[in-house]
Formats: structure tokens, sequence, C-alpha cells
């Protein structure tokens, strides 16, 4: 049988000073004030590698286009896409309506409270279920994202690896024990709060204004910076690219790409592989049939995503006339209609796109 990692006196006292805390300090979000399950489901889905403070006018507009669980439900993928441009990691909208779908389909509409039901649910695991269920039900199960594993390896002083799955069902269930029965979703977002805004990983952690610190073994035996321990991850693979900026009258180029993989299914700008001269891409125009008026370079980028890196090279192109096979769309269509990945975000001024559309984490 496995060691507890929190020892009696810490499982008794962390929930009493935490909440103390919480209740003195907690942030005011919109999805914490009215915690109505669509919204919480909805800002869990948002919050996953995106900042609290850049989620919040995302979570804004996208409850005014869709209210409810229904409408999202209905959507138009377009609709969604440019309700979501920006945020990143699109898979998360587009099973966040494939879940929509099911609710409506055999839950007449209403997320069900059962954790174990909501993971069954297209882009909702462990955590998600475990956030919906306490936050909106008052369900005592837990939610153990990032900040939890941070906050409880410290308390603990664990040397155990966070990115092992042995590890998160371990932390899973040592916050099931002290989970308070009346006041399961404050406690499991107190927690949440704690790691973001004390038991802060980059940078060091906030000990001494820490409510945990008197029970905290990382900060007594002062390796709380040192924690979690988390195995490296592989090194990206990284591609080479070239962007074109394809301009015709007052159109631009745009490419759909394919409805599996990275962005998948996403509206582009046209490239070709690898890191292509004037000349070659001036020559690959040619023989695509089309009169080049002018072509100039763009800047170059670089976007980072979760297992590849893109190196890109840019060029601004001028042609007699538009080049089959891609969409060509106006200024108005790209700015209300078509939405871009940030990965593109360099070229948003050439395109003539006054809004930012990056958000980071």
């Amino acid at each position: 049988m496995n060691q507890p990692l929190l020892s009696q006196t810490q499982q008794e006292r962390l929930p009493v000073f935490l909440l103390e805390w919480y209740d003195r300090t907690r942030r005011i979000l919109p999805w914490r004030e009215d915690p109505q399950p669509y919204y919480v489901w909805l800002s869990e889905i948002m919050l996953q590698q995106t900042r609290v403070e850049a989620v919040k006018p995302y979570f804004s507009r996208f409850l005014e286009t869709l209210p409810t669980i229904g409408a999202l439900a209905e959507a138009s993928e377009e609709t969604l896409l440019k309700l979501w441009e920006g945020l990143g990691y699109y898979s998360r909208v587009r099973n966040l309506q494939k879940a929509a779908k099911v609710v409506m389909e055999e839950y007449g509409g209403q997320l069900p409270s059962d954790p174990l039901l909501l993971e069954k649910l297209p882009g909702i695991g462990s955590y998600t279920a475990g956030a919906i269920a306490s936050i909106a039900f008052g369900v005592a199960v837990p939610a153990v994202d990032g900040n939890v594993l941070r906050v409880i390896s410290r308390v603990s002083a664990s040397r155990e690896d966070i990115a092992s799955p042995k590890c998160k069902r371990n932390m899973e269930l040592e916050v099931r024990k002290i989970i308070p029965k009346d006041r399961a979703g404050d406690f499991n977002q107190a927690l949440m709060e704690l790691g973001a805004m004390v038991c802060l990983g980059n940078g060091e952690p906030k000990c001494l204004c820490c409510p945990l610190q008197s029970i905290c073994l990382g900060f007594q035996q002062g390796v709380a910076a040192e924690l979690p321990v988390k195995a490296p991850k592989k090194p990206r693979k990284k591609e080479e690219r070239t962007v074109l900026l394809l301009h015709c009258g007052d159109t631009f180029a745009l490419h759909q790409r394919k409805q599996k993989g990275l962005l998948a299914g996403m509206w582009e700008l046209p490239s070709l592989d690898g890191k292509k001269s004037p000349e070659e891409v001036e020559e690959w125009l040619r023989e695509q049939g089309v009169q080049v008026i002018s072509l100039r370079e763009a800047p170059d980028a670089t976007h980072i995503f979760t297992h590849v890196e893109w190196h890109m090279t840019g060029f601004f192109a001028e042609l007699s006339q538009p080049l089959p096979g891609f969409f060509w769309a106006d200024h108005q269509a790209l700015e209300q209609q078509y939405a871009l990945p940030s990965a593109f975000k360099a070229y948003f001024g050439e395109l003539g796109l006054k809004k930012a559309k990056s958000v980071k984490k």
C-alpha cells in the first residue's frame, strides 16, 4: 500500500487554512460568480493553455453569441472558429460542440452531475469532469490540474514525476481525502487559485505569503523552488515553411487544411515546404500559370506548437489573376468570417487585419 503523501496534521489543517485564505483573497471571475454548469464547462475548456485575463473577453463574447448548450450544438463551424480565433488549440472548441450535441441528444440539454458520465463526453478528462461536478454541482470529487499537482508536491515535498499518470492518480487520492463535502467547488478552486497566484510554477514561489507555509514541507526543507519534479519533454520537431501572401485585386488567397492533424480544417495562408528564395517563389508562381506583378519579402516568423516549431519565411505577391485551387477572401471576410490561426499573426498587418488574434498562456 502506498504511503500517504500528506500527514494527518496536513490533511486536517490544509482545507481550513486554504479556504480561509480563499474567502479573503479570491479573484472575481464571471464563471465563478455565476457557476452554471455550461459556464463552468466553457470556462474550463477555454482556460486550458490560456491565461485567465485573456479568457475573460472570449468567455463573454462566446456566451453573447451562443448563450445555451443548445445554441452551441447548432452553431456553424465558421461561427465556432471565429469565436475561438486567437485562443488556439482549436480541437477544444470542436470537441465542445461534439459534447454539446451529445448533451442535447442524451441528457435533454443539461450537463450530468456525475463525473463518470462527464468524462465520457468529448474533450472532457478527469480534471475537467471534477471541476464541473464540484463547482457547478457541489460533488466532492478532486479536480487535479498542473496547479494542484505543484501545490501538493511542494506541501508534501514529493519527488514523484508529476508527468506520470501514477503520480496524478496518487494526487487525486490525496485530494479526495481532504475535500470538504460542503465546499467541494470552493476547495478545488482554492487549490487552483493558490497555484496560479502564490505557489507559482514559473519563478520563485511566494512562500512568505502562502497560507500553507506552516504545514509545507517543501518550504520547511528549503526545496519548494525545486519542486515539482517533471521529466523533460522530447525536443520539438522543427519545420521550415515559406508563407505566401497572395493578393489579387481586393482579395487574398486562403487554403483549408486537412480535417485531421495539426490545425485540422483551419483556413491558413498558402505555403511551400522549406525555405524558398524570391527566385524560387516567383518561379513556382509562374509554373502555376499566373503572372506575378510584384513580389517582396514579408516578415520572417516562428510559431511554437506543442510538438513542432514552424520557422516561416514570408513573401507578399501581387498577382494578375487569382491562382486556381485556393479560396479568395476580401478584407471584410477575413475580419468577420474566416478564422486564421495565430501561427500567422506576423502577417496579419500585411492582410490589413487590425485586431490582435494571438492569446498566450
